[in-house]
């Protein structure tokens, strides 16, 4: 017999798997007025997405909402009377097995892009007359009738057609035909033949369309860069390439824009070194110069590949140079650009530069520039990503050259694109048609006239791969006792969680819980989900390090807890609250029976049992073993390689072992600098290091040779990311070892990801065996998306910074809700740093030195916290801004109040749509000496 949860999967699978459709075709607000089994914060959440990003973005997160567990009985039933009672029939179709038959569903699609293609003119229509017909047609609703009828009457006749417009394309197969014969029946013959005029719909019929649109010069975009092929100069005879790569380089050397997509360690580096030398050999063959940028994604390979790849090959014939965040560098990138014939940088700092160009505010660079842009880890060129930044400002220019051209003008040049890849991925799919359809969407954002890859045949290293599953623990009375505490936690906060304490559904649930008690000024609550919510990480820490690192994690969290009620001078009496004394107390009665607990070897977890016998097997039957293990976290990296290091077992073998962890200061875990990393590998590089235990920061990119065995500690991300991580184990008779973790899953999304690669291989051959027309086609049709959905953002985006009052913004303490300031206090340094200079803030925090923090940038230096001089809540850092202290704040520590409506998740500047005034130093300057003066006086 089928149990609720088996069912609860199911109905989760379907929604899931057709999720990209169920985006297009609900509407979010109407469908959240029938949904009785989510709460009125969630549903607020989902409405203000819905305000500030767009149904399609609200519309994801209703269905993460919907899908996420537990479920209430009868859930799914209530979600697809939802669908049905709020008009949106077709979405209600898929839920209830009704598919259409693919080429309908083609069709469909085609009709959806025809209307958005055609929208400019449409919105012009009678809007209230087209109404009319197609509520009689049934195309609409009532309720879809009433709602245009107010958008005309509050915003006029195109507003309420694009209302229209909006709920007509989520109909059922078939409206298309209705709404043409409704432009025919209400006089707009215009509208109706430039929408096709024709009952029937085909694919050939719709490259005629296709071809009306590239007409048209507002919708036009062009099928290729074609620049003149690269004149080919003297042979090198210091790169030498072999046969695949010759071949995946080929379309390049002739000046095509392509991705090589080569498996990691198989050379695409030193291709794109080779593709560089012959376009710039070319053009200087030419009398022309030449301007290559590289770009990378992470700090450390700017170095890497200046040092070990484009250096060495190019430095005889051209200039090379590399920017990066740590770079020392005292002139300005325009001016790197102009000295140097290849760049090695960022893609934020290119981006920026651009930018600057494009604003005017600044000299900066322009891709006029540039004749050869190398995109490392191409597969990054998504929304929202950097990358994709750059090359939307490459897709507007390029589709403004055809104008220019029709209008015989001179068109601006652009630079030729090359993407390198180990693993485009599949981007979630489940169907090689969303897989195919991913691809070619990076294709399209790159402007790739092909896809080039090639089995390495004698020169591929596959590792052996090993799966190694875990036992539950027979007991386990370290993690009984502090589910103790928890329980302890949550009968004093009336709290009642539904699902396994440790679990991820917990871990939600908590957060969840302390976002809605800081908004509501509950700090019973709130103080009582955040510990609860360390002693669930502390739970999971013991499931995968040693238990006396997790009890270690928790005694370190109440030290900092016990510091921040004291006040640095003693002269500040920070109050304590009965729960956080509770709290403090309940930790204090256990610590002890932790601490025993955790020195009984019997009880550790058969995870660190299975890592330690296979690192003791592959360095006793290798001659010269060298590898690395991959964890989740920063704080897991740190610890197992304190264990290793202090495990005298590992040492009698040879055993070397250290940590690599990202830069970011996301984590509360400190983070690694540029160059402790690069000091790191440099030592895994020469052999004083032998193993080395990473987070995914050594899974992408860094150059990591003659690796022997890899393996994954309870950790498994995607399918990009398993490919990397495998390709790490690049010398002969490598391994590829994954090792289970409890509450990890990552034997089950070890098998997803296999399928998905395999998915990705043949969805990257069926786009190969596309005739070059077929390709051209979709490759354009996604650009004219991508350009459309920009156009949207940006609209959005200004609608966004526009017109919100700064005195509409108050904060108050997360901590003791305090209330603290007002937008128009805060002022931004840098159109980055948020800081409160007044006087009146001045007197409500104390200072505390944070070790962790010494950064020392150009104009400004960090190095002390401000917290609440009342509860100890930290609000952000103290900045030293060209010799003035300036607090800085971070908005994840405040409860924020916007237009009298509190946000219970605010956890960065950018979330805020308000614009705060700019730093004025010289008057805050002026103010700081008058002030001095004045003491000196008295």
């Amino acid at each position: 017999m089928t149990s609720d949860t088996d069912t609860d999967e199911t109905w989760e699978n379907l929604i899931e798997n057709f999720k990209p459709r169920l985006r297009e075709l609900i509407s979010v607000n109407r469908v959240l007025d029938y949904i009785d089994f989510m709460k009125p914060a969630q549903k607020e959440q989902i409405r203000q997405k819905a305000r500030t990003d767009g149904d399609i973005a609200a519309a994801d997160l209703l269905i993460n909402v919907v899908i996420t567990k537990p479920h209430n009985t009868g859930w799914f039933n209530v979600f697809v009377d939802a669908l049905l009672n709020s008009g949106c029939v077709h979405a209600a179709d898929y839920m209830q097995g009704n598919l259409p038959e693919p080429e309908v569903e083609a069709e469909n699609d085609y009709c959806v892009l025809l209307i958005r293609l055609l929208s400019p003119s449409l919105v012009k229509m009678k809007t209230q007359e087209v109404c009319v017909h197609c509520l009689a047609q049934e195309l609409i609703n009532p309720e879809d009738s009433e709602r245009i009828t107010a958008e005309i009457r509050n915003n006029g006749s195109i507003s309420g057609a694009r209302e229209l417009l909006s709920i007509i394309v989520r109909g059922r197969p078939g409206w298309f035909s209705k709404f043409l014969q409704i432009l025919r029946e209400t006089e707009h013959k215009h509208l109706y033949e430039q929408s096709c005029g024709r009952e029937t719909y085909d694919h050939y019929f719709y490259l005629n369309v296709i071809r009306f649109c590239l007409s048209d010069p507002l919708l036009c975009i062009t099928d290729g860069a074609n620049p003149a092929a690269a004149a080919r100069g003297p042979e090198s005879n210091d790169i030498v390439l072999r046969d695949y790569q010759e071949e995946v380089a080929r379309p390049a050397l002739e000046g095509k824009n392509i991705i090589i997509c080569l498996p990691t360690g198989s050379g695409k580096t030193r291709v794109a070194v080779y593709i560089t030398k012959k376009h710039l050999d070319g053009r200087r063959a030419e009398g022309q110069s030449g301007k290559v940028v590289v770009l990378v994604n992470k700090i450390p390979l700017v170095e890497q590949h200046y040092s070990a790849e484009f250096l060495p090959f190019l430095r005889s014939s051209y200039k090379v140079e590399r920017v990066s965040g740590d770079s020392q560098l005292k002139i300005s990138f325009t001016e790197i650009v102009k000295k140097n014939d290849v760049i090695i940088c960022t893609a934020q700092i290119l981006e920026n530069y651009l930018e600057r160009s494009n604003s005017g505010e600044d000299e900066g660079v322009n891709l006029s520039d540039l004749t050869l842009i190398v995109i490392d880890e191409c597969h990054h060129t998504q929304k929202g990503g950097v990358y994709n930044h750059i090359m939307m400002r490459y897709l507007k220019q390029k589709h403004k050259n055809r104008r220019l051209m029709k209008e015989q003008k001179e068109p601006v040049p652009l630079p030729q694109i090359l993407g390198l890849t180990a693993s485009p991925g599949v981007g979630g799919a489940t169907k090689m048609e969303k897989a195919e359809e991913h691809i070619l969407r990076i294709c399209a954002n790159l402007d790739a006239s092909k896809i080039m890859t090639r089995s390495l045949g004698e020169h591929k290293k596959e590792p052996r791969k090993i799966t190694l599953t875990v036992e539950d623990r027979k007991a386990d009375p370290f993690g009984d006792v502090i589910k103790k505490i928890m329980n302890a936690i949550h009968a004093h906060a009336d709290l009642s969680p539904t699902c396994d304490l440790g679990s991820q559904n917990y871990e939600q649930w908590v957060v969840q819980k302390e976002r809605i008690a800081a908004t509501e000024e509950n700090q019973k609550v709130r103080v009582c989900a955040d510990h609860l919510r360390q002693y669930s990480e502390g739970l999971n820490l013991s499931n995968t390090i040693r238990m006396r690192d997790a009890f270690g994690f928790l005694k370190k969290y109440h030290e900092e807890e016990l510091k921040r009620k004291t006040s640095p001078d003693d002269d500040q009496n920070i109050k304590i609250t009965v729960t956080e004394r509770f709290l403090f107390n309940l930790f204090e009665e256990n610590k002890e029976e932790l601490q025993r607990l955790a020195d009984i070897p019997q009880y550790e977890n058969d995870s660190l049992s299975k890592l330690r016998g296979k690192i003791l097997q592959e360095f006793s039957s290798r001659e010269e073993a060298r590898g690395i293990i991959f964890t989740k976290t920063r704080r897991s990296a740190i610890a197992l390689s304190q264990w290793i290091q202090e495990n005298p077992k590992f040492a009698d073998i040879g055993v070397k072992a250290a940590y690599v962890i990202g830069g970011g200061d996301q984590s509360v875990v400190k983070p690694m600098t540029s160059a402790e990393q690069k000091d790191v590998l440099k030592k895994f590089g020469n052999g004083d290091i032998n193993l080395l235990i990473a987070t995914t920061v050594a899974e992408e990119g860094l150059d990591i040779p003659a690796c022997n065995f890899v393996i994954r500690y309870g950790l498994v991300t995607n399918e990009i990311a398993m490919i990397q991580a495998k390709g790490r184990g690049r010398a002969e008779d490598s391994s590829y070892t994954l090792v289970e973790v409890k509450n990890s899953g990552v034997v089950e999304k070890e098998c997803v990801n296999e399928y998905r690669t395999k998915m990705m291989d043949k969805a990257i051959d069926k786009i190969r065996a596309l005739n070059q027309a077929d390709y051209d086609k979709r490759i354009i049709e996604f650009q004219f998306q991508a350009i459309m959905e920009e156009k949207v953002r940006m609209t959005k985006k200004k609608q966004k910074d526009m017109n919100e009052n700064p005195s509409e913004v108050k904060f108050s303490c997360r901590g003791c809700s305090k209330h603290v300031c007002t937008g128009e206090d805060i002022q931004i340094i840098e159109n980055m740093h948020r800081v409160n200079v007044t006087t009146q803030f001045s007197e409500l925090f104390i200072r505390r030195e944070n070790a962790a923090l010494q950064e020392r940038l150009l104009d400004y230096e960090t190095n002390e916290l401000i917290a609440c001089k009342d509860c100890g809540q930290k609000w952000g850092s103290m900045m030293v801004h060209r010799g003035i202290e300036c607090p800085c704040l971070h908005v994840k520590n405040f409860v924020v109040t916007f237009n009298g409506k509190k946000i219970s998740k605010c956890t960065k500047w950018s979330e805020l749509a308000v614009r705060f005034s700019a730093f004025d130093y010289a008057e805050h300057a002026n103010r700081v000496v008058d002030s001095s003066d004045d003491e000196e006086t008295a």
